[in-house]
């Protein structure tokens, strides 16, 4: 593997644990500010929605940069917005670098997968996008309780000045080491490579990606609170709960990139099974951490997978694979946690969360096994 690609991988490990640091801030940014606690979580969706938007919109406007300059341009954005968060006092000007940060993050995860599979040869696309998801899944791990930690003892905005000085290494090695493109890139056409999403099996593997990640980020918006209302865990349980979750997550993504998606089908069969188990039998802490465990790393070896298979049905569309991937995957992470927060409020219970991962799997397990009926019917052409 590239030793760029792991450089890439640093990038998004700062950039993820950008993302979701926020949620151990929280307190600190509406007390610092003076704005209710409301509007401080508003931040969190503030990233979200910048990152769905970014990732077309920035990839179709840099589609004819050369990759070296839309890496390093997307990457000194966000550490410049994190130094401007860091330091003002103004909740207003927080939030509009909150959602500058998410689109030019989405901006360089996109470029990010096309340029990490590019760099390697067809069969290990797999582990060269399993390299930056990783990234993700270790700041789910050591990056956000590291932030929390560090929010704790000298305040929210030693966060940020922590996420700008984590991209700087990565940023280095951007301007130093990123591949030049072998050919001239005005000559791209972002209309032509848009009509790839005419695909049926693009369509069908970013509904799936969508669906997986829906079902994984809807329990995981809640488990700190499942741990704590429900199983009746000490707080200092809980990060040990998400890391697990993490931790098993790492492990899925690693796998999956050796993998591929060979074992994708009976992966999200068992998808819904371990959300439903989850439901049942949240309120004991032994399964419950078990099940983080095992539903980390089901959860993101299938949406690993899932993202390979994007950037190989779209292999006509080079420039823009990975803002399909992107897109996909962040539809999911915002409307699996919406649909949770109405089902929990309806049903006042927590563990209603994980019976709407269940359901988002189980249209997964749908879409598959739709495919697999046409595939299974589709006429032989004659040798």
């Amino acid at each position: 593997m590239p030793v760029f690609v792991y450089v890439l991988g640093l990038a998004v490990f700062a950039q993820g644990t950008s993302e979701f640091m926020l949620s151990g801030l929280v307190p600190g940014i509406a007390t610092d500010l003076s704005v209710p606690v409301g509007a401080a979580a508003s931040l969190t969706s503030a990233y979200a929605i910048g990152m769905i938007i970014g990732a077309p919109v920035m990839a179709a406007l840099s589609a004819r940069w050369p990759r070296r300059r839309a890496l390093a341009g997307f990457l000194t954005a966000f550490v410049v917005v994190h130094v401007l968060g860091a330091v003002t006092t103004d909740f207003v000007v927080l939030f509009g670098t909150r959602i500058v940060a998410a689109i030019v993050n989405a901006g360089f995860l996109a470029i990010a997968m096309s340029v990490a599979t590019a760099l390697v040869r067809p069969t290990a696309h797999g582990r060269a996008t399993a390299v930056l998801l990783s990234g993700i899944t270790l700041s789910c791990v050591a990056g956000v309780p590291a932030g929390a930690l560090l929010g704790d003892w000298a305040g929210w905005r030693s966060a940020f000045w922590a996420v700008a000085a984590l991209c700087v290494p990565a940023l280095g090695f951007v301007f130093r080491s990123a591949p030049a493109d072998a050919a001239d890139r005005r000559d791209v056409s972002v209309r032509e490579e848009a009509k790839a999403l005419r695909s049926r099996r693009l369509q069908r593997a970013l509904v799936l990606a969508t669906l997986v990640n829906g079902a994984t980020f809807a329990t995981f918006a809640y488990l700190a609170v499942i741990a704590a209302d429900v199983a009746g865990l000490p707080a200092g349980a809980v990060p040990v709960l998400l890391a697990a979750f993490g931790v098993g997550a790492f492990i899925g993504v690693t796998a999956a990139g050796r993998l591929g998606d060979v074992k994708l089908w009976p992966a999200v069969c068992a998808l819904p099974v371990g959300w439903a188990a989850l439901a049942v039998t949240g309120a004991h802490p032994a399964p419950l951490f078990a099940l983080a465990a095992v539903q980390g790393a089901l959860s993101f070896g299938v949406g690993s997978a899932l993202v390979g298979r994007v950037l190989r049905v779209a292999s006509d569309a080079p420039s823009l694979s990975g803002a399909f991937a992107t897109v996909a995957l962040n539809v999911g992470a915002f409307l699996g946690p919406l649909s949770a927060a109405v089902a929990t409020r309806a049903a006042a219970d927590y563990r209603a969360a994980p019976w709407v991962s269940a359901v988002l799997a189980c249209g997964a397990i749908v879409v598959i096994g739709v495919r697999r009926r046409g595939s299974s019917r589709s006429p032989r052409v004659p040798r």
